[in-house]
């Protein structure tokens, strides 16, 4: 008997320094240990912050101004006015001359729509006009087109005005009072392509009209899934930004004019937010525009009873340079890394938390009550020291 007492005390001591060297299961760390992890810097080997949840520190979050296109220029360089030729541009041209015009009689023109007398004034006898519209002439790669009796014209980057305009200047010496009329049948220099989550991607033609990211997107049909899930890529000269569509909408600013050439592209982020720790792991989906804390917690089931420590709920999250300069922090590039210390246990911080709107990616960690250790301990020791102390009951 006292041989089956010495087993289980020898048990228990194992149990006891197993315990004492951390062997004990665990779903994450205690607060302390995450308090601790800030100022060893083998821990924190990338310089993150634990901000206590205040409503100083809820304020500075409000404020924050949402992303906006600022990498980009609102006029891109080097694309000439809006409006203007460009190579792959098909041209339909027109010619009214009076009298024995250039392109009345030969077979130059695509056809004549209109022709007749014209009186020349008092004394004077009938004179013959015509407007002749010659075939389409499509804009070679170089910029130019072939123009009868003038040559090879170099027309990228001038509007339909300002080519008729040159073209009569050079025929004035070759026909009488000549006037030209340039209408541009294919316009694909002056469009943009719009690629993505729309309903209808594909080229679309800007007009003088000056459409902007949101004009496009509607003329694409819009996007198939939801502001707040979707993200609107702009691609101008190599340089690429890039905005949330619902942000590009509550903010007429950022609704740039588009440039010929841009590349627009609507990308399906659905946002999500993940929780560990001593609560139901999972990563979940926002499904609304806007998600406070409050119910981010309560959609998990919030921190399990038995094993959770309220007044240890920690939000991970990076930052932008504008949230670290008000908090007090020097920014990191890519972000500055942030832990908010959430006290559950005051009150105050559950009406905090119903104004602090949740990122895309946030990760919440809910500690473990420091007493769990203890009744881990004790399982254990009871699911070691049972079996022995059965045998020595029996053994009674």
């Amino acid at each position: 008997m006292t041989d089956c007492y010495a087993s289980v005390a020898r048990i228990l001591a194992i149990s006891i320094m197993l315990a004492g060297c951390s062997a004990l299961p665990s779903s994450g760390p205690v607060s302390s240990q995450i308090l601790q992890a800030e100022k060893d810097p083998k821990l924190n080997q990338i310089g993150f912050t634990i901000i206590p949840f205040t409503p100083k520190t809820v304020d500075v979050l409000q404020s924050e101004k949402p992303p906006l296109l600022s990498t980009l220029q609102k006029e891109g360089p080097g694309q000439g006015e809006h409006g203007a030729i460009g190579p792959g541009d098909l041209l339909s041209i027109s010619v009214f001359e009076i009298g024995s015009g250039l392109f009345s009689g030969g077979g130059m023109s695509g056809g004549r729509t209109t022709a007749g007398p014209i009186s020349a004034g008092s004394g004077a006898g009938n004179t013959t006009a015509s407007l002749e519209a010659l075939p389409p002439i499509e804009v070679d790669d170089q910029g130019s087109i072939p123009f009868p009796y003038i040559g090879r014209i170099h027309v990228a980057g001038e509007t339909p005005p300002q080519l008729a305009k040159m073209i009569e200047n050079q025929l004035a010496s070759k026909s009488q009072s000549p006037q030209v009329i340039v209408r541009v049948m294919t316009d694909l220099h002056n469009s943009v392509i719009v690629s993505g989550d729309i309903h209808r991607p594909g080229r679309q033609m800007l007009t003088l009209a000056h459409e902007g990211l949101l004009d496009i997107i509607a003329m694409g049909g819009g996007a198939t899934h939801s502001s707040e899930d979707s993200m609107v890529l702009l691609t101008r000269h190599g340089v690429t930004g890039r905005i949330p569509l619902r942000t590009l909408e509550n903010n007429p600013d950022q609704n740039i004019p588009l440039m010929p050439g841009d590349n627009v592209q609507v990308i399906y982020l659905p946002r999500t937010y993940t929780v560990f720790g001593a609560t139901q792991v999972t990563q979940t989906p926002f499904n609304t525009p806007i998600l406070t804390l409050d119910e981010a917690i309560a959609r998990i089931g919030g921190p399990t009873d038995e094993r959770a420590d309220a007044n240890a709920v920690f939000l991970f999250r990076y930052e932008s340079d504008e949230v670290a300069q008000r908090l007090g922090l020097v920014p990191k590039p890519g972000g500055t890394p942030i832990i908010y210390n959430i006290d559950f246990m005051n009150p105050t911080n559950y009406f905090l938390a119903q104004k602090f709107v949740m990122k895309d990616k946030d990760l919440i960690y809910v500690s473990n009550a420091k007493v769990n250790k203890l009744y881990k301990f004790l399982g254990l020791i009871g699911a070691v020291t049972s079996p022995a102390i059965t045998a020595a009951y029996v053994a009674k």
